[in-house]
């Protein structure tokens, strides 16, 4: 999505969206399973022993993740997906002018996946080549963690200094209150808290990608930022629908392994409001794109858990994708970050309370 100028060049301004992409085969499920296990922000081991583990867990999940992939397509979306929000996101940056130095065709919005291509190097390879003179890093987690946002600069960091890319360079490192965030939260979530009420009351289950305990109990503020998130979406809703009250409850998805991870889990809340005799409305709150842990995880595989439990119904709600006041959100926190010394979340500081040891201002370097 890079536009070149036909007038005299101005400040070139690249946007770099970070997320952690999908096999585009069924072939490359097992590298990408490799390249993700052998991450030191997933195993937290030296690299000749996490070669090696990654090397076993990839093979030995390969199979049953083919079988997922083979649910949706034999492919994950979440590349197209995120292309579509890339482009939405360039032409509302270009449409504000993306600020008063920058041209409105100067803009390009590049994709960085951090375990399957585009990966970083080649994100890198682009924005050189585009020739920016500003960098705004912008990951598709709206709350950080070490796990994704921290792994992905730190993935960038490395990939620029091998190339000598040096550019100033800017970190919205997250934004989990952000305004319009949560209001395209609340427009999809209020259509579907009014399509499961009409079976029943219903209960709300906001529910974000699990972590195993000890991450967080080391001072990662994932957790913290995920239920302020999920607070504001139920107060926007109540707003929304009229209500004074609204029946709901966080939860944490896609728990593997022996360890102990976040709780509650998202499929024992799943029979717990059905045994309550209510209507389930799930929303994903931690995604912003379609992919396996929603198109299968949440649509096919809790379905069926909440219909077998007996619930009153089950509507899941979509993810954000290119609702307009995501990508509004998208550049309000581009703004923000330009704006910024180095590195800021959505209100141009830090909120996380400076008991989280390992937030992004802590942890990161760029």
């Amino acid at each position: 999505m890079v536009h070149t100028p036909t007038d005299a060049p101005g400040r070139r301004l690249a946007v770099v969206l970070f997320n952690l992409g999908g096999p585009d085969s069924l072939e490359a499920v097992e590298p990408f399973l490799f390249n993700l296990f052998n991450d030191p922000a997933i195993i937290a081991l030296p690299g000749p022993l996490r070669w090696l583990v990654a090397k076993l867990i990839s093979r030995r999940r390969a199979p049953l993740t083919r079988e997922i992939y083979g649910h949706i397509g034999d492919r994950s979306p979440l590349l197209p997906l995120t292309q579509e929000q890339a482009t939405a996101l360039e032409q509302a940056l270009r449409g504000a002018g993306a600020g008063a130095d920058v041209d409105a065709d100067e803009v390009a919005c590049v994709i960085a996946m951090r375990y399957w291509h585009p990966m970083t190097d080649e994100a890198v390879s682009r924005v050189a080549a585009f020739g920016a003179d500003e960098i705004v890093l912008l990951p598709l987690y709206p709350q950080y963690s070490t796990t994704t946002t921290a792994s992905s600069v730190r993935a960038w960091t490395a990939a620029a200094k091998a190339a000598g890319l040096e550019v100033p360079t800017r970190l919205a490192c997250c934004y989990p209150l952000e305004q319009a965030f949560v209001q395209a939260h609340v427009d999809l979530l209020a259509e579907a808290y009014a399509q499961a009420r009409a079976s029943g009351p219903v209960r709300v289950l906001l529910s974000a990608h699990g972590l195993p305990q000890k991450v967080v109990d080391g001072g990662d503020p994932y957790q913290w930022q995920v239920e302020r998130t999920a607070a504001a979406i139920v107060d926007g809703l109540k707003a929304a629908i009229g209500e004074a009250e609204i029946d709901h409850a966080v939860c944490y998805q896609s728990r593997v392994g022996p360890l102990k991870w976040l709780e509650p889990n998202t499929e024992d809340e799943i029979g717990r409001a059905a045994r309550d005799g209510r209507a389930i409305v799930l929303a994903p709150v931690a995604f912003v794109s379609e992919h396996s842990e929603t198109l299968v995880e949440l649509d096919i595989e809790y379905r069926e858990l909440a219909e077998a439990a007996g619930a009153k119904a089950y509507v899941r709600v979509p993810a954000l994708g290119t609702h307009p006041s995501f990508i509004q959100a998208l550049v309000n926190v581009v703004d923000t970050a330009r704006a910024s010394a180095d590195i800021a979340d959505h209100t141009g500081g830090r909120s996380c309370p400076v008991g989280f040891a390992r937030c992004c201002q802590a942890e990161i370097r760029l």
